[in-house]
């Protein structure tokens, strides 16, 4: 193989192949990055058995080939290389790179070793990357990082018509947003389990743009300007969470949401007691938002809140309520209430259409 490519373009293209390079491979060459030169182009892949990614970029091809070069190591000497164009060229078992008067030898990996990446499933859709992108950032935070729970810990996507649902749950609150999307077929219905951690790292890689979504065998694709990452599903087994966002709430109240998230940032800074948590007493016009901590003392804030259904005096963790703020996108956010000892709902405030993001939290036992 010898190439010659954009510095800047590769430069681009290695990192983002490299963010899925696993941090303990389970056999050697899956630390590498396999380079495949052809057709006028350079393709960067990775794979680590859940997850692949692959890019191309433009490139002058005087021989075409493959080789395998340690990824992480590419990673960074390419982010270092001087403003000039980037020649590479393997020469038995080192690849050569170099760049104006810069040169590497690097020790080239078993490339015959390297796994065969999974083919691309079929493609179902697609949607504007930066509403994907917003979307998976307001549900992630409500899955499970504990790994003994598999289902908890990923992201379960429901397609239906031009609908796509995303939610997650850890047992003590749900997220769940609904985004308009453009499905290949209108009368098809799709459900997968994607784990949190690495449909994140997707879409905030393939944000710029559309993104082409895909199915099948056990398998999700994505895809985004010439780079595609495929992600291994989780079982499909999932908690039936649409019936329980739909309860009937006796109480609501409307509060502005960043002067809300504030002032639980600043009350919760006495709330240092393991299970201390962030009081809110609604009462007509106001919400009283009170910490207090054995060490530190206490802290109280008085917000405006428009109040409909009686006063209410609940109590949460403070951790899942800014989790839950952070993922409204309006200036007012509404809290569901039924009783001191129920969950609530966080909603962005619907008017009179149905609110695209929700958020069920369980609440703590006032003292």
């Amino acid at each position: 193989m010898k190439i010659r490519v954009n510095r800047d373009a590769l430069a681009d293209t290695v990192a983002w192949t490299a963010r899925v390079l696993p941090a303990r491979p389970v056999v050697p060459v899956l630390s590498g990055l396999l380079l495949e030169a052809g057709a006028d182009l350079l393709t960067v892949s990775a794979f680590d058995y859940e997850v692949s990614a692959q890019a191309s970029l433009d490139a002058e091809v005087e021989e075409p080939g493959r080789v395998l070069i340690p990824g992480k190591v590419l990673a960074e000497i390419a982010r270092r290389l001087p403003d000039e164009p980037v020649e590479i060229a393997s020469a038995g078992p080192e690849a050569m790179l170099s760049c104006g008067s810069t040169e590497f030898a690097l020790l080239a990996m078993p490339v015959d070793d390297y796994p065969v990446l999974p083919a691309f499933p079929e493609r179902i859709g697609a949607v504007g990357g930066e509403a994907f992108a917003s979307a998976v950032a307001q549900v992630a935070p409500a899955a499970s990082r504990d790994e003994t729970l598999p289902m908890l810990t990923g992201i379960r996507i429901d397609v239906a018509g031009e609908t796509m649902t995303m939610a997650a749950t850890d047992r003590y609150r749900i997220a769940a947003r609904e985004l308009d999307w453009r499905p290949e077929r209108l009368d098809a219905a799709y459900a997968a389990m994607i784990p949190a951690r690495i449909l994140s790292e997707v879409a905030r890689s393939l944000r710029g743009g559309e993104v082409r979504i895909a199915l099948g065998d056990g398998i999700a694709g994505f895809e985004c300007g010439g780079r595609r990452t495929t992600v291994r599903l989780l079982d499909e087994q999932f908690i039936d969470y649409r019936s329980r966002l739909s309860t009937t709430w006796p109480i609501r109240a409307d509060v502005r949401t960043a002067a809300f998230a504030e002032a639980i940032r600043r009350i919760s800074l006495v709330a240092t007691e393991r299970g201390a948590g962030i009081r809110l007493s609604f009462t007509d016009g106001q919400v009283v938002v009170q910490a207090s901590g054995g060490d530190f003392g206490r802290g109280a804030e008085v917000l405006p809140a428009e109040v409909t259904g009686g006063d209410i005096e609940i109590a949460f963790q403070a951790h899942f309520l800014l989790d839950g703020l952070s993922g409204v996108d309006t200036e007012l956010v509404r809290i569901n209430m039924e009783s001191p000892t129920r969950p609530a709902l966080i909603a962005t405030v619907p008017g009179d259409a149905a609110p695209d993001f929700r958020y069920l939290v369980m609440s703590l036992r006032l003292a």
